[in-house]
């Protein structure tokens, strides 16, 4: 007998019906969120491919698209292949691609829909054009730059020039552009670090676009940028495309970055949480919920309790440990909503998504990239 993970919750259903731990969306502030991006690049010359790592959700993708992006971004090969399989025509594998099983898969899925990968790696180059040969197809690649996040790329100027005329010359792939993803600035505090780092990333790019048009190569797309710098990337007139993904749910961390005026950063709401009960009240002063480590990520930090009487002390595989100010307030039963410290982990953990409208639920949607880690 096969047995499958009952959903939490249904259409039509009242929010404290919810089954939990459950993964929330509060569709009121999603939608808000998504117009707000919209309203952030007015009269800014940019696409927008969200990344799709932050939710794995093709309905969310969809939406997305609905709102003006070109496609979105995946980590993996198995996440692109989930976003084509849930109507996503425009997918660009936003990391490297290594090994023949992978690159036969990506080729493959190249046959379905239009597809882009990222390079560091001459030999790859060679991996990536043999089997797209193979399989009849011409695959897009971008030379991934490193910008300051010191984790895949080739250096800015000569070596990527180098990576861009190598995929240049190869017979089944297709010169798209440069990827600069500077990682390491989204969550810096400080507006001003940002922009810093940013703008020196800005910089390398313009350096390597200037040797690539040297050489006759047209960059199509010029890539990067995260929900804590996006506008940055959008005003430089350097990238045309940027790929913020949190923007949707803003968890807690990012919520710590400041503005320029060294307040916190309020454009997009809280839309995401993890609905919780508390199943323990037998110590004065604490409660102890159903949400702990197998339902949050607490990698950048413990969730925050949208309540502010009590604070999230501590998490075991099971439990959550929280401080009550007032334990008449928390009783036996209670369902409490917390925000994720890092949405993307906390995401992958769950098989659906609960969309809600005040106190009704909306729509279930399932996360069909959970779990998609190849």
């Amino acid at each position: 007998m096969t047995f499958q993970i009952p959903c939490p919750a249904e259409p039509g259903m009242a929010l404290s019906e919810v089954d939990t731990p459950a993964l929330l969306l509060d569709l009121d502030a999603f939608d808000t969120n998504l117009q707000r991006l919209d309203e952030s690049l007015q009269g800014k010359n940019v696409r927008v491919r969200p990344h799709a790592k932050s939710h794995k959700c093709p309905e969310i993708a969809l939406r997305q698209m609905a709102h003006g992006a070109v496609g979105v971004c995946c980590q993996k090969v198995t996440e692109a292949e989930a976003m084509v399989a849930g109507g996503i025509p425009d997918v660009m594998v936003s990391n490297q691609v290594v090994g023949p099983r992978k690159i036969r898969r990506l080729v493959a899925l190249a046959q379905r829909a239009r597809v882009s990968v990222l390079v560091d790696d001459a030999a790859n180059v060679a991996a990536l054009n043999d089997a797209a040969g193979n399989a009849g197809v011409k695959l897009n690649v971008l030379v991934e730059v490193n910008v300051g996040a010191n984790r895949c790329g080739v250096e800015a100027g000569e070596p990527a020039r180098l990576m861009a005329g190598a995929i240049a010359s190869s017979s089944h792939l297709h010169f798209r552009g440069i990827h600069a993803y500077q990682g390491a600035a989204q969550h810096v505090r400080s507006a001003d670090e940002r922009r810093e780092l940013i703008e020196r990333a800005v910089r390398l790019v313009s350096e390597t676009l200037a040797l690539l048009q040297e050489d006759g190569l047209a960059c199509e797309i010029v890539t990067g940028a995260g929900t804590g710098t996006y506008l940055i990337e959008a005003g430089s007139n350097v990238y045309n495309e940027i790929q913020p993904g949190s923007y949707v749910f803003m968890d807690a961390d990012y919520a710590r970055n400041l503005g320029k005026e060294g307040k916190p950063i309020h454009d997009f709401l809280h839309s995401l949480f993890v609905w919780t009960t508390v199943m323990s009240h037998s110590v004065p002063g604490r409660v102890v919920v159903d949400a702990g480590l197998k339902a949050l990520s607490v990698d950048s930090g413990l969730p925050l309790v949208d309540d502010p009487g009590a604070e999230y002390l501590g998490a075991s595989d099971e439990h959550g440990v929280l401080r009550v100010d007032e334990p008449s307030h928390f009783p036996l039963g209670k369902k409490i909503r917390l925000i994720p410290g890092h949405c993307d982990p906390t995401v992958n953990l769950y098989d659906w998504i609960v969309g809600y409208r005040g106190d009704t639920v909306e729509s279930v949607w399932p996360i069909t990239a959970r779990g998609a880690l190849y």
